[in-house]
């Protein structure tokens, strides 16, 4: 295999940015047909490189890729020489003239910066062995989403046959991995500390996370308009939802979602820590609850090829969260106006402290199903159960739940499309409609 150095194409750890010797060491792998780059034990500052196909990006053992905090570095990787983007560039220039609201969907629009990217790639990995580090120096940027979010650690886009594997994010400016229109991917053993969305899928195929942990400021898994998605073994950690995802055909399994979060959300530092990279750690100041085990998503800002459903959540624990489910179709939630979601089961399920009831809002159009197979809820004391609306059929085999208003059951279902009016000792199953 054809191995290739960074430090052999002039890049070192003396503070210096490396982001032309990095790219030439990877540009030389892809033009000798692919092979292997590697970054060797040190810290390493850089802005973005690009990633070709047939080629891995191996960080050895105490390896650091450090993000430049200038987030002007970040737009030099559109002048390539190499696989020009010039078409997409005229893209992106169409798009602005035409005032399209949803101009971050276009490759080279400022939000898409990462500090490393693909693009029409196969065959490509980043593999990190003990202590390596993606460092994205949480760097500001006062044009970027929400007047600080600087650019994604890892951003890939059109790519086939991803592995992701090893090694820690921390400092992520915007998502550790942006990955959008993608095909056959794996992460595993991959840990993300603060910053912001852990992984974010955006029409996505054939895509399995396993053995990862994810203690973030925003989402830990989001996405939507993705299919055939394993999510396994996972530790998730937030101070917003474990899961905003959608899409068909997904499973979570063995997975632990808990509360409180160890990083806070990066909005809710003051413009000053912003522009200086503090880090966002509980403070009196700052929110640290978890606001979602399961929170439903699909939002405008494109196509859903599927209908969603056949989501299952097995064998999973959640803890001291607010809500063990968010589906909410009833048109005031911003992340939730695209396709709705036609069902989800959860089987075998513990949860213990959950503060508010499992939301579950279908679409008149499309009344959603949800099947609780197994399950054992701590609610709250006082807090009910769930609240319902426009629902094909809610069906509960050996659940159990501290709600005193509801026995255990051993097998049922519930049907109904406006609420649940089961009555059991004078009083609803589900106390609340909404």
């Amino acid at each position: 295999m054809n191995t290739f150095c960074i430090t052999d194409f002039g890049a070192r750890t003396d503070g210096t940015l490396c982001t032309a010797a990095i790219q030439a060491a990877i540009d030389a792998c892809f033009k000798a047909g692919g092979g292997e780059v590697t970054v060797p034990a040190g810290t390493f500052m850089t802005a973005t490189v690009r990633l070709r196909s047939h080629v891995t990006l191996h960080l050895l053992k105490d390896a650091c890729l450090l993000g430049s905090r200038d987030a002007e570095d970040y737009t030099h990787w559109l002048e390539d020489a190499v696989e020009p983007l010039d078409a997409e560039k005229a893209k992106l220039e169409s798009a602005v003239t035409a005032k399209d609201p949803f101009t971050f969907n276009y490759v080279c629009a400022r939000w898409r910066n990462s500090l490393i990217r693909a693009f029409r790639a196969e065959d490509i990995a980043v593999i990190g062995e003990e202590n390596a580090v993606i460092d994205g120096a949480d760097c500001y940027d006062p044009h970027g989403e929400e007047g600080f979010r600087g650019p994604h650690a890892v951003g890939f886009e059109e790519c086939t046959g991803i592995t992701l594997k090893g090694y820690t994010v921390v400092h992520s400016a915007n998502w550790a991995h942006c990955i959008f229109h993608c095909r056959d991917i794996t992460a595993e053993h991959i840990r993300v500390m603060g910053g912001h969305d852990g992984v974010h899928f955006r029409s996505c195929d054939r895509v399995t996370v396993k053995n990862c942990v994810f203690h973030t400021g925003d989402d830990a898994v989001a996405g939507f308009d993705n299919t055939d998605v394993l999510v396994e073994d996972c530790e998730i950690n937030t101070a917003c939802s474990g899961f905003r995802f959608g899409g068909t055909r997904v499973t979570v399994r063995r997975c632990r979602l808990f509360g409180p979060a160890e990083f806070m959300h990066r909005f809710s530092l003051t413009e000053e820590e912003k522009q200086q990279g503090a880090a966002a750690l509980p403070a009196a100041h700052h929110r640290k609850n978890m606001l979602s085990a399961f929170t439903y998503f699909a939002d405008d800002s494109r196509m859903v090829r599927e209908l969603p459903g056949e989501f299952l959540v097995e064998d999973c624990r959640v803890e001291n969260v607010d809500r063990l489910l968010h589906y909410n179709y009833s048109g005031n939630e911003t992340y939730q106006k695209n396709r709705p979601l036609s069902d989800i089961t959860f089987r075998n399920l513990k949860a213990s402290g959950i503060r508010m009831p499992l939301t579950l809002y279908g679409a008149p159009e499309c009344p959603v199903t949800a099947v609780f197979d197994g399950a054992d809820i701590e609610m709250a004391e006082g807090v009910p159960l769930m609240q319902a609306a426009h629902f094909e059929r809610i069906e509960w085999n050996n659940v159990k739940t501290t709600d005193p208003r509801v026995r255990v059951w051993t097998a049922g279902a519930v049907t109904g499309d406006t609420a649940v009016t089961v009555e059991r000792a004078n009083e609803p199953f589900f106390t609340e409609a909404i």
